[in-house]
């Protein structure tokens, strides 16, 4: 299991790829992990890294921040 430090500047770089059409990010935020296959809004799938049911689409994390 990999951790990754989740930071505005991750999340914001993700939401910005989203918007042309470069995928759905999401990020774990038990362990920082950025999972593709997200919607924007999305809220407490799970997460392939950790397991845990705490990714959330990188659009809702910004909302978050």
């Amino acid at each position: 299991m990999k951790t990754q430090k989740l930071t505005i500047e991750r999340v914001l770089a993700a939401a910005q790829r989203a918007m042309t059409g470069d995928g759905f990010p999401g990020f774990c935020l038990a362990c920082g992990y950025k999972q593709d296959g997200c919607e924007p809004d999305a809220r407490g799938y799970k997460c392939e890294n950790c397991g845990e049911m705490k990714v959330y689409g990188a659009e809702e994390c910004l909302l978050m921040m």
